[in-house]
């Protein structure tokens, strides 16, 4: 409701207006709400509470199964999976299951077609690079502690010294305020309203949306969730791509160029370990007659910046956002003039 949905919620938090740029103009869009316990989702078994990369990836498989028996009219459509940030380990996780499941050949087949991560974690020593040197590249901490850091800290190993942490922390320090300056600035970009978190909050805990929606009556919060433990967390999904890669499927990596959390910086320092072979040059791409990102296609994925959005692309720049998932559709890199 704040990003992608075909309805945003007005500041009155009790009636909803068209979102101009939603996906669902582009595709059939199913939002899943996952692990259990997230948003409106529940279990009566409490052990599903306990969870993991694995079991995530595993109960999500078993989901779409399901759906497609319960509405078989869809079996043989093409497939994609989309998500964000930590969607960087969901997504490229899930494909993995559906095309491992596919090989069996015992279940409902899902015609999985390609992937499409924005701002994505995906790799624990290039994301925390990434991180770093973006918060340096924009004054956000001394250089000092960027020598430090790049003098202590292994970011090819992930070994990190006490002194490696010590500077980490140090330079996290320097940046807090700034930081949160930084992110506040993003969130007004245009017409995306910060408050927004407030009237989808108001919204979802209406009496009557609860019992359109045949939820369970809850008190619903933007974070909820009921989780005991997180029980797998690899370090890096870099192997499960390269798998992904192997298969044929298309990949697509997006990144708003002011993400502060996972930026844009990560995304180039995790993409540059697959040694890639550049098909199409680095080139900027349009929307609306304005340079919407830039973009380069690799033998096997291809790397899409959105200009002007932070880490979630579809509430900064929800135009943009609409094009690159377009043309991920049509398997063309965005337009060029």
């Amino acid at each position: 409701m704040e990003e992608l949905g075909p309805f945003r919620v007005n500041s009155d938090g009790k009636t909803l207006y068209r979102n101009e740029y939603a996906w669902n103009n582009a595709a059939n869009v199913i939002f899943l709400e996952s692990p259990a316990g997230v948003g409106f989702s529940y279990s009566n078994t409490s052990s599903d509470y306990t969870t993991g990369d694995k079991k995530t990836a595993d109960d999500n498989y078993i989901f779409l199964v399901n759906w497609l028996e319960r509405f078989p009219q869809y079996k043989n459509r093409d497939f994609y999976i989309t998500g964000e940030s930590y969607a960087g380990h969901y997504v490229p996780q899930l494909a993995y299951t559906v095309l491992s499941h596919n090989a069996y050949g015992n279940q409902t087949t899902i015609n999985l077609k390609g992937i499409a991560i924005g701002n994505a974690w995906i790799d624990d020593n290039t994301g925390t690079k990434g991180r770093y040197d973006f918060w340096w590249t924009h004054a956000l901490y001394s250089d000092e502690s960027y020598a430090a850091i790049n003098k202590y800290c292994d970011f090819v190993t992930g070994n990190f010294s006490d002194l490696c942490f010590k500077y980490l922390y140090q330079a996290y320090d320097e940046l807090a305020l700034k930081l949160t300056m930084l992110e506040i600035r993003g969130e007004t970009v245009k017409e995306f309203d910060p408050c927004s978190d407030d009237y989808v909050k108001a919204y979802l805990n209406l009496a009557e949306v609860q019992a359109a929606l045949h939820t369970i009556t809850t008190k619903w919060v933007p974070c909820r969730g009921h989780l005991r433990a997180w029980t797998d967390m690899p370090e890096t999904v870099l192997p499960t791509i390269k798998q992904l890669m192997a298969s044929g499927i298309r990949i697509w990596i997006y990144s708003g160029d002011v993400d502060s959390v996972v930026p844009v910086t990560s995304s180039r320092y995790t993409i540059n370990t697959f040694n890639l072979t550049v098909k199409e040059p680095w080139r900027p791409w349009y929307t609306s007659k304005e340079v919407g990102g830039y973009v380069v296609g690799y033998d096997g994925l291809a790397f899409v910046t959105a200009r002007g959005s932070g880490h979630t692309v579809p509430s900064y720049e929800p135009e943009r956002a609409l094009t690159i998932i377009q043309s991920f559709l049509q398997g063309t890199l965005p337009p060029s003039s």
